[in-house]
């Protein structure tokens, strides 16, 4: 496994807290990393993407539950710069992915990390950065 940073798609921690199948093979994924002491990203969008897929679904008390989960992950939370929504939005103009996945591309570009996601939509655009299928 690459030795980090590693930046967490939205798919990735929903399926994690909400234990999907599968869920066990990313906390495998976070012992891993712990123990290298790599650092584990998501981009500011992408928490608001938890935040607000998580409230509706489950209300306010789970959407708390997930903050807080992210927060023990000790997860680093980038920040949405005016470049990486530019950079972002080249993606989004050039592949057919959600906005927020340009988000996590570009922030995986930037931060030359591996994404850990499950979406299929990434399918389209792992010649780009390393992926890391959950």
């Amino acid at each position: 496994m690459k030795k980090g940073p590693f930046i967490f798609d939205s798919h990735a921690l929903l399926k994690l807290f909400q234990k999907e199948k599968g869920y066990e093979r990313i906390i495998r994924l976070l012992e891993d990393i712990k123990k290298t002491g790599a650092v584990k990203c998501i981009n500011v969008i992408n928490l608001g993407e938890i935040i607000y897929s998580t409230k509706r679904e489950f209300g306010d008390q789970k959407k708390l539950e997930a903050l807080a989960n992210i927060e023990r992950l000790h997860f680093t939370v980038l920040p949405a710069s005016n470049k990486l929504v530019f950079q972002a939005a080249e993606y989004k103009a050039q592949y057919s992915i959600s906005y927020a996945d340009c988000f996590v591309l570009a922030s995986a570009m930037e931060q030359k990390a591996a994404i850990i996601t499950g979406d299929p939509e990434f399918k389209k655009v792992e010649h780009l950065a390393e992926i890391i299928w959950i």
